[in-house]
């Protein structure tokens, strides 16, 4: 199965099965928005260039092959605190694949790699402050072979930065995942602030893919 890469945002609202306009990425307004927890970046964020980094992490650009997993769509907004949607804010997501490895020479977990993962992707914000990306859920993993006890529940690593505001880290997470309790990094958020990174699961009518709708509201940069 093979199809081209480099296709357009109006194309991938298509090929992807993601609705046009305010169906797929969220349509309340949002006013007095809460800024997104920021959270830890880990030590996996890819440092490298990377041939293939656009919104579809399920097939590598030259790859006749499809990622492992479930696939999913990942979309949502970037708002300050006004509410106020933000354009070309750049939106850079990473995460382990559907054995909970990561594609990172530093990631010691005997896990196999997924050669056709894209793994890492970046995208920049339309007019109206939205994006998107396709990619498939990630899968928990031990702490044990970094020396640590427990469990970091199923995520994705989200950066975004904007001229103007603060450049925010952060990570979302999957609702009923049974980690979540035990999950050290989260347990550093405020409980009343769980639900901004822990969106309600849907399903994309078009695709029939899982659909989760992620906001990300920024902190205007002091000064």
């Amino acid at each position: 199965m093979s199809r081209q890469k480099r296709i357009t945002r109006r194309e991938v609202t298509r090929n992807m099965g993601m609705a046009a306009g305010a169906a797929l990425f969220g349509s309340s307004i949002v006013r007095a928005a809460v800024p997104t927890p920021a959270q830890v970046e880990g030590p996996f964020h890819p440092g490298w260039d990377q041939a293939d980094l656009d919104l579809d992490l399920t097939l590598i650009e030259g790859n006749t092959e499809l990622a492992d997993g479930e696939f999913m769509l990942v979309s949502g907004r970037v708002l300050d605190t006004d509410g106020n949607p933000l354009s070309n804010a750049l939106v850079d997501i990473w995460q382990a694949n559907k054995h909970g490895r990561y594609a990172h020479p530093d990631d010691p977990s005997p896990e196999p790699l997924d050669p056709n993962f894209q793994g890492w992707g970046k995208i920049h914000t339309d007019a109206g402050g939205r994006y998107a990306f396709k990619t498939i859920r990630p899968a928990p993993y031990p702490l044990k072979y970094l020396g640590f006890e427990g469990w970091r529940a199923a995520h994705i690593h989200f950066q975004v930065s904007r001229e103007g505001s603060d450049m925010l880290t952060t990570q979302m997470y999957f609702e009923g995942d049974p980690l979540l309790a035990e999950d050290e990094e989260l347990a550093k958020v405020p409980e009343a602030l769980h639900h901004l990174l822990i969106p309600k699961p849907q399903r994309d009518e078009s695709s029939g893919l899982p659909w989760l709708n992620f906001d990300v509201v920024l902190n205007s940069a002091a000064g």
